[in-house]
């Protein structure tokens, strides 16, 4: 058994990784960032405020918990985006 570090594979995987890689997180970015994603953003927000309400929760409550939702989809998205190079 050889205690060798294989510097040239590695380095073979470094390279592909760093070629690839944007490729996918830029689709990944198009796709949350296009008009389908937000109409699918806004029925998922829009659809946890009916659940909020039907659930017996205050409007001003639920309105402000929807809020906190539909930020943190947002703060997620932007996290995201930073390491992309993507953001709002």
């Amino acid at each position: 058994m050889s205690d060798e570090i294989p510097v040239k594979e590695i380095g073979q995987l470094l390279e592909d990784v760093s070629e690839k890689l944007p490729k996918i997180l830029n689709g990944i970015m198009d796709t949350l960032y296009s008009a389908e994603s937000g109409r699918k953003v806004g029925q998922a927000v829009g659809g946890f405020y009916k659940e909020l309400i039907d659930s017996g929760i205050p409007s001003e409550d639920a309105l402000k918990m929807a809020k906190d939702f539909m930020f943190s989809i947002k703060d997620m998205a932007n996290a995201f985006g930073s390491k992309t190079g993507k953001s709002e």
